[in-house]
């Protein structure tokens, strides 16, 4: 039995896998991205900048990883049509997805609720949470290609255990900790779907900093040392897992 917190990828885990990785620009993304295509995976490369989705391109032709491919949206403003757009450009280069990562994300304000902007309220709901469900209902025909698709939803700490002044964050992503457990229960029938979440901890990453401003980024490890978990849900060593939940530290 695989322990996922100390799960070491092998070189081809991936090999032959096309995943999609949203906030694949910086932070947790991007080191899914980069570790995902060290282990042979085709990386779609889904975020807001095409700068940011342009660098990680670039290192990972540089370490010799497969070429990997750019979907830049901007889940703050897409429409249905973009969505659209977007499973049918995989449905045509690839013919399936076998993998999808919800890392991106935004903080929102820290803030008491009873002085929470509404309309931030909206935009971190919508970008946290109303996306990821978008973007899982569009993509489900291609995962459904695939003779191994995973789905990986990324949570957090205050989703299980609410803490003052998080405001938006905290519960969009216990929605996302609800929208996981239901399609888990709804494919469970379905042998090669699997669907799970993971919550990273504390790590290095710009929201990190803005959440934590006085923080030392040293007293906090870099996102690399989380992706194992990710990978092991990633890979055919955890066929059959489906509906959990892990903390990856």
């Amino acid at each position: 039995m695989n322990d996922p917190n100390t799960y070491e990828a092998s070189p081809d885990l991936l090999r032959d896998k096309v995943i999609l990785i949203t906030g694949a620009g910086s932070g947790l993304g991007k080191a899914l991205a980069l570790r995902s295509a060290c282990a042979g995976a085709t990386v779609i490369l889904c975020g807001r900048q095409k700068s940011k989705l342009d660098r990680v391109y670039d290192e990972i032709e540089s370490s010799g990883g497969p070429q990997p491919a750019l979907a830049p949206i901007d889940f703050a403003s897409a429409t249905a049509v973009e969505y659209d757009q977007l499973a049918s450009v995989i449905e045509r280069e690839f013919g399936r997805l076998d993998g999808l990562v919800h890392s991106a994300a935004i903080l929102g304000d820290r803030t008491p609720l009873d002085q929470y902007d509404v309309p931030t309220w909206c935009k971190v709901l919508h970008i946290d949470l109303t996306a990821p469900f978008i973007l899982t209902q569009v993509m489900l025909p291609n995962l459904r290609k695939s003779d191994d698709a995973s789905i990986v939803f990324v949570s957090s700490s205050v989703a299980q255990r609410p803490k003052a002044y998080w405001g938006a964050y905290s519960v969009a992503k216990a929605g996302l900790e609800a929208l996981s457990g239901m399609l888990a229960i709804e494919v469970e029938s379905q042998a090669n779907l699997r669907v799970n979440t993971v919550n990273p901890g504390a790590i290095r990453t710009p929201m990190r900093a803005a959440a934590y401003p006085a923080e030392k980024p040293a007293a906090v490890l870099a996102p690399d040392a989380v992706a194992g978990v990710f990978l092991y849900l990633l890979g055919a060593d955890s066929r059959g897992v489906s509906g959990k939940h892990f903390n990856a530290q």
